[in-house]
């Protein structure tokens, strides 16, 4: 049987319920961490037990305003199923095809401003200088063919195939996607890789030679990152996460209404 159809619709709906607070927590944040732009760029989630559809921000909101019932869910084609307001074109025609095409559950794309900064460049490569950046060597996929606004699905599906099996697209003179298979996940790699770009500018800023990580060193921190505390109960990108919960809980806990 079916592991979705053999799901209990009270565990389902539970389900869906902390998939729009975790996605809506996600757009407060990004809010406070400097990474939106009022109305534009989108984040999407799939939605637990609905297969082709994904929870998406009303068009026409501030990210301020995104709560966990204005969301609004959305089929691979476009068509609002549930809620009320517009789905960003751009959104359907760039999140829908990676999502199909990597599995992966959250898609965030962003011109967060140091990344769009490096984006900028003739070479955008997120270089293994800082120790914040090492944990997406080759990982990271880039798009040097910017092409305008994506108003049409084979736009997303170029940029999908480019993904391949990286969690991490950089997006010429324009941004970046970023997928995880929770929001948590993909949040996490959000803030590190502004974290990342931001400190690999500062440094090329000073007109210095810059010292690269060995490669011995990158190979390390593979294995490294492999490894699981068993002191610990959840993932760091889970216990990252509920931190951040927690600070918009006690400044805005609207975000979860």
């Amino acid at each position: 049987m079916d592991s979705l159809q053999s799901t209990p619709p009270d565990l389902l709906e539970a389900q869906r319920r902390q998939a729009r607070i975790d996605l809506a927590a996600a757009h407060r944040l990004a809010v406070l961490d400097d990474y939106h732009e009022a109305i534009d760029n989108h984040f999407t989630l799939l939605v637990p037990g609905r297969p082709r559809r994904f929870y998406l921000n009303e068009f026409g909101l501030h990210w301020g305003e995104v709560t966990a019932s204005n969301l609004i869910e959305v089929a691979f084609d476009g068509e609002v199923v549930e809620g009320k307001g517009p789905a960003d074109r751009s959104a359907i025609c760039i999140h829908a095809p990676i999502h199909e095409a990597t599995g992966a559950a959250c898609v965030l794309h962003t011109h967060m401003p140091y990344c769009t900064a490096l984006s900028q460049l003739e070479d955008m490569t997120v270089e293994m200088t800082g120790q914040g950046a090492l944990q997406f060597n080759n990982r990271i996929a880039y798009d040097y063919d910017y092409n305008g606004f994506a108003h049409e699905h084979v736009e997303g599906e170029r940029m999908a195939a480019l993904m391949g099996d990286k969690v991490i697209l950089m997006m010429a003179n324009h941004g970046v996607v970023v997928t995880g298979d929770s929001v948590a996940q993909a949040y996490r790699r959000l803030y590190f890789l502004e974290r990342a770009c931001r400190t690999q500018l500062f440094s090329m800023w000073t007109g210095q030679r810059r010292r690269f990580v060995k490669e011995d060193v990158l190979e390390r921190m593979r294995a490294q990152a492999g490894w699981k505390d068993p002191t610990m109960s959840m993932s760091g990108a889970d216990y990252h996460f509920a931190a951040l919960k927690r600070m918009l809980d006690r400044t805005q806990p609207d975000y979860a209404q």
